[in-house]
């Protein structure tokens, strides 16, 4: 490589052998490295108030900005690097048993306090959990969240996506039986949740509930069913130009299928 730095001699810098786009780390970006190598740095104790019994305790919890996206799936699935946050996304009372995901923990009514309290409490068995959860536990914890949703009578869309969030974890072992079942779980869901309850259903309006729930359709061999949603996603006048190009893509993948 030519000497980029010749003429610099009368200033004192003769034979300069410097790589000019050599990627040195930053200390940010060797912070980053050690946080790849010791997960614990990534995560905190956060007080929680169990509004079933009153009890206060710590859960683990992603520190803010620790969790890097780099991508998404076609159903919503996000792909972390670093740390995976959905996998500390139940919060379950070491007292009671009361278990759900981060944003539905505190909206519980009087009468589904009654039924956990009555149904979960008796039963349930304290676990102590290791200080960095893997896809297991997480599959676990969430598992245990869908069993309170059930208990206490909880929205479709709720049971839906903890539905969705479990077949999320298959997939990342790679268990397709067992995501395809619970795929199929939160497709019905969500279809129960479009027909009854208000928008924004968890944080998606209509025309993004219809996208997932055809993706849903399409994921678990229901095609024909799936490009009906498709479809009334891509006329739609009030949708977003994004979920109708996410519609398009995937219609346009079922029929490149069918050809």
């Amino acid at each position: 490589m030519f000497d980029i730095f010749s003429g610099l001699e009368e200033l004192g810098f003769n034979n300069v052998d410097i790589d000019l786009y050599k990627n040195e780390k930053t200390e940010e970006n060797k912070k980053d490295e050690e946080n790849k190598n010791d997960p614990l740095k990534l995560l905190y104790d956060k007080t929680i108030d169990c509004p079933v019994c009153n009890t206060q305790f710590k859960t683990k919890t992603v520190k803010v900005g620790k969790a890097r996206l780099i991508s998404q799936d076609t159903d919503f699935m996000p792909i972390y690097e670093n740390i995976n946050p959905l996998f500390y996304d139940v919060i379950i009372c070491p007292k009671c048993g009361y278990a759900a995901m981060v944003s539905y923990f505190n909206k519980i009514r009087q009468f589904q306090i009654e039924l956990i309290l009555n149904n979960i409490t008796p039963k349930f068995k304290p676990k102590k959990y290791p200080d960095v959860y893997d896809v297991d536990i997480a599959i676990e914890r969430y598992k245990f969240s869908l069993l309170n949703c059930a208990i206490k009578n909880a929205k479709s869309s709720e049971k839906a996506f903890n539905c969705l969030k479990i077949a999320w974890m298959y997939r990342l072992k790679k268990d397709t039986e067992n995501e395809l079942k619970f795929l199929e779980l939160a497709y019905i869901g969500f279809k129960e949740a479009l027909e009854k309850e208000p928008f924004p259903v968890c944080n998606m309006d209509q025309y993004t509930l219809m996208y997932l729930i055809g993706e849903l359709a399409r994921r678990i061999g229901k095609k024909d069913e799936a490009l009906i949603w498709f479809g009334q996603v891509i006329i739609a006048k009030n949708a977003r130009t994004k979920i109708k190009e996410l519609a398009r893509e995937q219609k346009d993948l079922i029929k490149s299928s069918v050809n």
